[in-house]
């Protein structure tokens, strides 16, 4: 079965007043938008992933955290706050909101990003970006540094995790700029 492109088409009744149409025109769209975002939660969720395939390293959680970095060094929040506000990337900011004004439509399903660095470690927020089901089974957050256990997965994406050692890293340290 193929992914259908494009939203679905949205018919307006020939009997429809013009405001009438228009309205249900902008209402297909908004619902249409919220469809697009939906599945790509929803892909990223049961383990869509996008970075390019590589042997995960091995690391060890501690508690509630992953305390070592995954690359051994540290990651440059330059690059952690653009992956953070890519909407191809990250894909943060389609469920939280961050202290990044410049960026519009921001999430408001996963908790608001400011201030996280006060309210968790280095290594609480590796582990949360990690594999945020070792701490709520329940979360809607895909695993970005996760390959195994995942359930429907294109045969193109299997063995792939959503970012890099790297990418994980860059974010952490970004996230802890938030203070």
């Amino acid at each position: 079965m193929g992914l259908r492109q494009g939203p679905a088409p949205c018919p307006i009744p020939a009997n429809a007043a013009n405001g009438e149409g228009i309205l249900r025109e902008a209402r297909c769209a908004r619902g249409a938008i919220a469809a697009g975002a939906l599945a790509v939660v929803v892909a990223a969720t049961v383990g869509l992933p996008f970075a390019n395939a590589e042997v995960l390293p091995p690391y060890v959680i501690v508690g509630d955290a992953i305390p070592e970095s995954l690359t051994g060094q540290p990651g440059d929040p330059v690059r952690g706050k653009a992956i953070v506000a890519s909407r191809q990337t990250g894909l943060c900011l389609l469920c939280h909101s961050a202290p990044l004004p410049e960026e519009k439509f921001q999430g408001t399903i996963g908790p608001d990003l400011k201030g996280v660095a006060s309210r968790n470690t280095e290594g609480e927020l590796r582990l949360r970006i990690v594999d945020p089901r070792r701490l709520n089974p329940d979360t809607i957050m895909p695993a970005y540094y996760r390959v195994d256990g995942l359930i429907r997965v294109a045969p193109a994406f299997r063995g792939k995790t959503v970012l890099t050692a790297e990418q994980i890293e860059d974010v952490v340290a970004f996230l802890m700029t938030l203070k």
